[in-house]
């Protein structure tokens, strides 16, 4: 794509214009970034989890911390291998992101008090089986309630104007994974935690699946050029999330936001080697307010709908 060698202000970078030699050294880098980013998140998300696990860390602290970090991590990636330079926030964009930030964690938060209680008297302390067996299975659970969540979401009329929030934006990066309508998350995060609880999966079990789930959702929205070639059939990438939020609604398939499986099982992986969106965003974007009208899209789904004209006679 042209517009991925344009910065946002228009300024063409060119290695023309580079001291001899420079251009060669920033490809090499460049090319070594974007082979071993995803590893490195990876390799993060498993140490975290063991020391986690061996020293009894407290997941109330452990987790938010982490989520500090990948964000931390991938936003700086997405200085150094952008996907494409106009994705970049601009002022205005950074502050709108924040505020929605602030109020999908503070008000996901605050309903997850209740969630969090429920879990902790159901999920045992303790795991009933080997962590090796519960990890995987608790990953399976969690990403299928989150893909049957994410599917309906779209789907479903009402739950769309939650939704739909989301794909208001126009650009896809790290910043504005956060601008949600606070209930869209509320319902999707107390369904995964509940029903990891009901089936009885241990807390240590849920604390690692849900490190894993955290940073594959920041991946896989981050305006990096990292491409993870066949592993994407088995986990979710930017490559295919990037489609998820194509205007086309013929390739936004792409459910999960952390594995593959359940979109191959049921149809929606469409994504192919090379396959880009040509544009991003809301297919009709009248029918959501603009990303910087953060109250009327907070009120937004209790929006009277237009009554139909009539047609001609």
């Amino acid at each position: 794509m042209d517009e991925r060698e344009c910065a946002a202000d228009g300024e063409i970078h060119s290695a023309d214009y580079s001291v001899p030699g420079q251009g060669a050294v920033r490809n090499s880098v460049s090319r070594i970034l974007r082979a071993v980013a995803y590893p490195v998140l990876l390799l993060a998300v498993v140490g975290v989890a063991a020391f986690a696990l061996l020293l009894r860390w407290d997941p109330a602290w452990v987790s938010p911390l982490f989520l500090i970090g990948v964000i931390a991590y991938l936003a700086l990636l997405e200085r150094l291998i952008p996907y494409d330079r106009n994705w970049h926030p601009g002022k205005d964009e950074w502050r709108w992101y924040g505020i929605y930030f602030l109020l999908t964690m503070a008000g996901s938060g605050l309903a997850q008090l209740l969630v969090a209680l429920a879990v902790g008297l159901i999920a045992p302390e303790e795991p009933a089986r080997h962590l090796g067996a519960e990890i995987p299975g608790a990953l399976l659970t969690g990403s299928l309630v989150s893909y049957a969540v994410h599917r309906l979401g779209h789907q479903n009329a009402l739950l769309w104007r939650l939704h739909g929030v989301h794909h208001v934006p126009e650009k896809v990066n790290v910043a504005n994974n956060g601008v949600n309508h606070v209930l869209d998350i509320v319902l999707a995060q107390s369904l995964v935690q509940l029903a990891l609880a009901l089936v009885g999966f241990s807390r240590p079990a849920v604390l690692v699946a849900g490190l894993f789930v955290a940073a594959q959702g920041y991946f896989v929205h981050a305006n990096i050029d990292v491409r993870i070639g066949p592993l994407n059939h088995l986990l979710a990438s930017p490559e295919q999330h990037r489609l998820h939020h194509s205007t086309d609604l013929s390739e936004a398939g792409h459910y999960g936001s952390d594995l593959s499986c359940w979109d191959h099982l049921f149809g929606s992986f469409t994504w192919r080697p090379g396959r880009e969106p040509t544009a991003v965003g809301l297919h009709d974007p009248a029918s959501f307010p603009g990303t910087g009208e953060i109250l009327a899209a907070l009120l937004h789904p209790w929006r009277r709908r237009p009554a139909p004209r009539p047609g001609p006679e």
